[in-house]
């Protein structure tokens, strides 16, 4: 009796010695402190539980002095991971699979890409953050506020303060009813569908399913009065509506000889490859990014199906489109089998960001009208494909990118006056200019100026235009704005629209009835890690399969 007595007096008296070793996080609260103010800017995508479970980690007493050292020096390069791993910055499997890519970017270019990640107004707000903190902490405890904090943000279901204070409620996608005519784009009907996890997963899922089921139809073939003209898709790199405000070019007069100019295309994506495929197989609904890799329905591809109705493809590109797989990836993905156009004798005009030139659009525009001109061929389909404005590349012996407003002006004035030319010359055609994606040259607190990784609204809302040469019609004084949101298949259909070619000897065009009913698409842009998606008019950001946040505006 007397043992067991003994036993419990040790066991109860063992229990307080833990106390004295609580003690505290330490510099710790300046990593967390720097986070949450982050944080609240809306700066991190930021992960509640795997802060906590490095708090536990971190206050977890251990008498031994030394183990508890060395325990902060293990945490370290647990805390930079989980750092990273709260920004928006590029995941490393992202990173992996685009080494090759990144090992090919010159050293210069690599050298400006880092400079662009010091922030120093970010530095100096840090520093004081720093020095309050010291100051602060000889009467705080700020250990005690950084675990209430964190317990806070965790019972909330919290992710991004500067755009969401409290958690959304819980309506299912499913009680509601989703609706998605032929022409209309993707939409919950009832306002009462909160974006919750489950339901933006769920008509993301929806999203898919529909494009499935939309296709544009050519005809069989073409009538006996059917008139024969020429087509150009003229698909620009790193060009956006954002990107054209932000150097003031969006009312250069380029903008505004189109005859049909839409105000809110969306091109799903923020790279090259991925938006060239997408182009190319404009004639079905829009894919999930994993499907571009896997063979489509045949009537997807839309230089195919102009194939099939007599066009003679061909394909012409101021570059050697041998960076990251271009070339390959339109062949083997968008079906794009047409030989490129030589580019012998034309002149260089830029050094790409890898190092290898960027020829002369002019000449290049010059050398296909010339072989246009002498060749036997009664209907053409042309993929171009320009990259001037992409981000790094420079002016011949110069080792700092050209400045974009520079770039970007010269080629607006290339291409007027290409349309000049094209007008002079009398000839029938159709002209598609639709850009890739945009530059991001405005960056936001997702990613740098620069960064692609995360398929931005900003930079996938680029500007589309289609003009008709040759035509009988008195030609319209300003663009028909088309302003529902869009996408590749409404280019297919109005491709498919004109293909018999008779507007261009009608005496009048009705451009209102030529472009009623386009099919319309919701804003999806999707890369390899990365899905923003708009619901219910605002736009939402899920990364590498995790959970959907708002983003931050």
């Amino acid at each position: 009796m007397n043992k067991d007595i003994d036993a419990a007096n040790r066991s109860s008296s063992s229990m307080p010695l833990l106390g004295p070793y609580w003690r505290g996080l330490g510099g710790w609260n300046y990593y967390f402190l720097l986070k949450f103010g982050l944080l609240w800017h809306g700066y991190l995508n930021f992960h509640p539980l795997a802060n906590l479970v490095l708090v536990a980690f971190l206050l977890l007493p251990i008498p031994n002095i030394r183990l508890h050292r060395l325990r902060h020096w293990l945490a370290m390069p647990l805390g930079i991971g989980l750092f990273y791993h709260d920004t928006w910055l590029p995941g490393v499997g992202s990173l992996l699979s685009q080494g090759d890519q990144l090992a090919g970017l010159s050293g210069v270019y690599l050298l400006e890409l880092i400079q662009r990640f010091i922030n120093w107004q970010m530095l100096g707000a840090a520093l004081v953050l720093w020095v309050a903190y010291l100051f602060l902490a000889q009467w705080l405890r700020f250990t005690v506020l950084v675990v209430a904090a964190l317990g806070w943000l965790n019972l909330q279901g919290f992710s991004v303060p500067a755009v969401n204070l409290l958690p959304v409620g819980f309506s299912s996608v499913a009680e509601h009813q989703l609706v998605q005519p032929q022409t209309a784009p993707f939409q919950v009907s009832s306002a009462g569908v909160q974006a919750t996890n489950q339901n933006l997963n769920a008509a993301l899922d929806t999203f898919y399913q529909q494009e499935r089921q939309r296709q544009t139809r050519f005809p069989d073939s073409l009538p006996s009065d059917a008139v024969p003209f020429d087509l150009l898709v003229i698909n620009i790199c790193s060009l956006s509506w954002s990107d054209m405000a932000a150097v003031k070019l969006a009312s250069h007069p380029f903008w505004q000889r189109f005859d049909i100019r839409f105000q809110n295309f969306n091109s799903a994506t923020s790279y090259s490859g991925p938006a060239g495929i997408r182009l190319l197989r404009a004639s079905c609904g829009q894919p999930a990014q994993e499907n571009l890799y896997q063979a489509a329905d045949p009537h997807c591809y839309l230089f195919d199906n102009l194939a099939q109705l007599g066009f003679t493809t061909r394909l012409s590109m101021d570059h050697d489109g041998d960076f990251g797989g271009y070339l390959t990836a339109l062949r083997q993905h968008g079906q794009l089998q047409a030989p490129l156009m030589s580019l012998q004798g034309i002149d260089r005009a830029l050094v790409s960001f890898d190092g290898a030139p960027v020829l002369n659009d002019t000449q290049l525009f010059s050398r296909w009208l010339q072989q246009r001109q002498v060749d036997d061929e009664t209907r053409t389909a042309t993929f171009f494909n320009l990259i001037p404005l992409h981000d790094g590349n420079r002016l011949p012996g110069q080792n700092i990118t050209a400045p974009y407003h520079d770039r970007a002006l010269n080629l607006l004035e290339q291409l007027d006056t290409f349309f000049d030319t094209l007008d002079q010359s009398g000839r029938k055609l159709m002209v598609v200019v639709v850009p890739e994606h945009g530059a991001a040259l405005v960056g936001d607190k997702v990613q740098l100026s620069g960064l692609r990784d995360i398929p931005s609204p900003s930079m996938t809302r680029v500007p589309v235009g289609i003009k008709l040469f040759g035509i009988r019609a008195e030609q319209q004084g300003s663009p028909l704005e088309i302003e529902a949101p869009s996408s590749y298949l409404a280019i297919s259909e109005l491709i498919a629209r004109l293909v018999d070619g008779r507007q261009f000897e009608a005496a009048d065009i009705d451009w209102q009835s030529l472009t009623q009913g386009l099919p319309q698409t919701v804003a999806v842009s999707e890369n390899d890690n990365a899905v923003v998606m708009e619901f219910q008019g605002d736009s939402y950001i899920r990364l590498s399969e995790g959970d959907w946040v708002p983003y931050p505006r």
